[in-house]
This record gives structure tokens, C-alpha cells and sequence, in this order.
């Protein structure tokens, strides 16, 4: 071979080895947007809540938003998505409180109040000290926590699932790994298949028995439907499937309207979808 030939195929695996090396990083930067200023608080939409603060087990402090009802409903841990923080779900949160659902949403490391810096196995500790406050602190029964993960927030749901018991859980677009969305960016694609399975939701999900209702907009823009439709055949059943025509990523909950939040009251409190209502917003 000649030396040209050899140099290049050297320069090529020295590129190859120093992107593995450094992909978490730069998986990091694409993956988290955090804002430490709140664009709202809970007042401002008449809601009432307690501002609680909480540790983790490697001492960061933490901040989120418990929503009390007067009846003892199921909590609905809302695990959010990369994005802004806690105050850009009140809309949200105040449509499952109208639906008659404790709330119960916290900032990651590095959002909002909250201290520290994110990193995938920093919001797998992050999941797991808000699901022990609410079981220590506020005396939740396991068997009345519903885990919400929206988009990056699915992965923490599926990792406090495979470590605590729950009642049932919801994951809405909801990416397969970061492997499998890297190979749908072009900036990653031609190395996608090097690279290493970070945040493996798809492998997960087929690890846990609890009852799953996996949500995903049809016309989503960034974590395409199909991944939705394939965290849906590998989990195992009791599971229902909730796909929302002509809703996007960040819209399903506007798009879905009432019968988005009739379904996911359905399935908070009694872990069933209605079959007529599920067909309502198929194709």
C-alpha cells in the first residue's frame, strides 16, 4: 500500500477514536438548553403549589413545584424535556390539575433553581431523589406515582421505573437512544454507527412491567414518529399506544385538546385508555 494510503487511513481512525472520545461532550452541548430564569411562576396562573427543594445523592440541591389537591389522587412526577425549566410547563401542569391529578415537576441540575451541571447519569440521580421525596417527604404510596417523561425527560422516567416501583408510566416523544438519533442528524450520521448507545430508552422499555402509555405526535419534527411507534413493539404489554394527528414535538398536549387530557386521566387513575377515545386521535 502506499504511504499516502497508510496516512490517511491513520488520519481517518485518529478522527474516528478522538469523536468517540469527545462525543459526550458533544452529545451534552446539542442535548441540554437549560434557562436559570423563570419566565412565570405559579401565581401568575392562580395555581397554588409548594416550593420544595430536595438533595441528591451526590449533594446537588434541587428545586421543583408540588401541586397539593384537596383529594388524594394520584401524583403525576413530570419529568420535562431539555429545554427552558420548570416555569414553561405551568400550562401543562394546569390542565392535569383541571383533570383532578397532583403534580409534582422539578428541575434537573442546571435548570432553574436547581444546582449543578447536567449530565446523563446526574438526571438518572436527579429522577430517582424526586421520586424518594415524594415517597419520604410527601408519603406518596409507590402504587399512586405515575411517571411523566416528555422527549429527554422519557429517559429519566424509564430509568426511576427500572430502580423504583411505580404505578404506571408515560412516555411522550420519547426518542429511542441518542444513537438512533444521531443517525438522523447529518452532522452524526456517517459516524452514527460507531457511536455509543447513551440514553438506550429502547432497551429499557422492554425491561419493565408496568402499565406504559407511550404518546407521540405524527408530525414530529425532531424525534421522528416512527422511533415512538418502535418504543411501543418492544415494551411488553400492559400498553397502549396514543398517536396524535398533525401534532408536532412540543404541541402534542395544544393539538390533542380535551381529549389528550381525557386520555391521560383515564390512564392515571385507572391505567386504561379507552379504546373509542385511543381510535379518536388514529388515522
Amino acid at each position: 500500500m502506499p504511504i499516502k494510503g497508510i496516512y490517511l487511513i491513520l488520519l481517518i481512525f485518529a478522527l474516528v477514536v478522538s469523536f468517540s472520545c469527545f462525543y459526550q461532550h458533544i452529545e451534552n452541548f446539542f442535548v441540554f438548553y437549560p434557562q436559570t430564569s423563570f419566565d412565570s411562576v405559579p401565581a401568575d396562573r392562580r395555581l397554588t403549589c409548594e416550593d420544595v427543594y430536595f438533595d441528591t445523592e451526590d449533594k446537588e440541591k434541587l428545586h421543583g413545584w408540588f401541586f397539593p389537591l384537596k383529594d388524594e389522587t394520584p401524583v403525576i412526577l413530570f419529568c420535562h424535556g431539555n429545554a427552558g425549566n420548570i416555569s414553561h410547563r405551568l400550562d401543562n401542569v394546569k390542565f392535569l390539575l383541571d383533570q383532578n391529578i397532583r403534580v409534582f415537576i422539578f428541575d434537573y441540575r442546571g435548570y432553574g433553581k436547581s444546582s449543578g451541571r447536567p449530565s446523563e447519569t446526574g438526571l438518572y440521580k436527579d429522577g430517582l431523589a424526586a421520586y424518594d421525596f415524594l415517597v419520604n417527604q410527601k408519603r406518596i404510596p409507590p402504587e399512586r406515582i405515575i411517571l411523566f417523561g416528555r422527549s429527554l425527560g422519557a429517559a429519566i422516567t424509564l430509568e426511576i421505573a427500572l430502580k423504583r416501583n411505580v404505578g404506571a408510566i408515560i412516555l411522550e416523544s420519547a426518542f429511542t437512544s441518542s444513537k438512533g438519533m444521531a443517525k438522523t442528524l447529518f452532522l452524526f450520521k456517517l459516524f452514527a454507527s460507531l457511536l455509543p448507545s447513551h440514553y438506550n430508552n429502547l432497551e429499557k422499555i422492554g425491561l419493565i412491567t408496568v402499565p406504559k402509555l407511550i404518546i407521540h405526535g405524527e408530525d414530529d419534527e425532531i424525534v421522528p414518529f416512527y422511533m415512538g411507534q418502535e418504543m411501543y413493539n418492544i415494551a411488553k404489554p400492559p400498553k397502549y399506544f396514543f398517536p396524535i394527528k398533525n401534532a408536532g414535538h412540543n404541541d402534542t398536549y395544544i393539538v390533542g385538546g380535551k381529549k389528550y387530557f381525557e386520555n391521560l386521566a383515564a390512564f392515571v387513575r385507572y391505567q386504561k385508555i379507552p379504546v373509542p377515545a385511543l381510535n379518536h386521535l388514529q388515522k
